[in-house]
């Protein structure tokens, strides 16, 4: 049975691992957060005012309009998705044993299973109705909570790395 503290020190040794960690390019650490915040931004972003539109702000736009947005969201949910996983690889020990990046996971998997009860009931032409607006709610909770794990994620952790602690 294979140790999971082998694995995290084998991702830890990678060649991947090691550009991301020690490199100096802006292509490294830094660009990957920034391109993991751009598709928060279109996915999270976009979710959000289709939100606040079910909320009732903006009354002028049909909800329905939203779904021409949805390839745009598609591509913020795939570069987050590459951008999560090469951020993990980062500090595979300090995520993979964190519960709070846990928490983000659940919520973002929550919100993605809203925002498809949403659109499901947008398509039908169910945008004045209460359990919509309950939805819309909860999805804007559910990407705050996300977003707030994810900011906590550069500030707490048990270890950094297998061989170091945290502090």
């Amino acid at each position: 049975m294979i140790h999971v503290g082998a694995i995290f020190r084998w991702l830890e040794s990678t060649a991947f691992h090691m550009w991301i960690v020690e490199s100096p390019s802006l292509f490294a650490f830094p660009g990957i957060l920034a391109a993991h915040t751009i598709g928060l931004g279109l996915l999270a972003g976009l979710n959000g005012a289709l939100d606040f539109r079910l909320l009732g702000v903006a009354r002028a736009i049909p909800p329905r309009s939203f779904t021409r947005f949805l390839p745009i969201m598609w591509v913020g949910f795939w570069l987050n998705t590459a951008t999560g996983v090469a951020l993990v690889l980062a500090y595979p020990t300090k995520a993979l044993t964190n519960p709070v990046f846990y928490v983000k996971l659940g919520l973002i998997g929550a919100a993605l299973l809203v925002l498809r009860a949403v659109l499901r009931r947008v398509r039908a032409g169910e945008s004045e109705s209460r359990a919509l607006k309950v939805l819309a709610a909860a999805s804007l909770v559910m990407w705050a909570g996300a977003i707030t794990a994810g900011r906590l994620l550069a500030y707490t952790c048990t270890r950094l790395t297998v061989e170091m602690g945290c502090g």
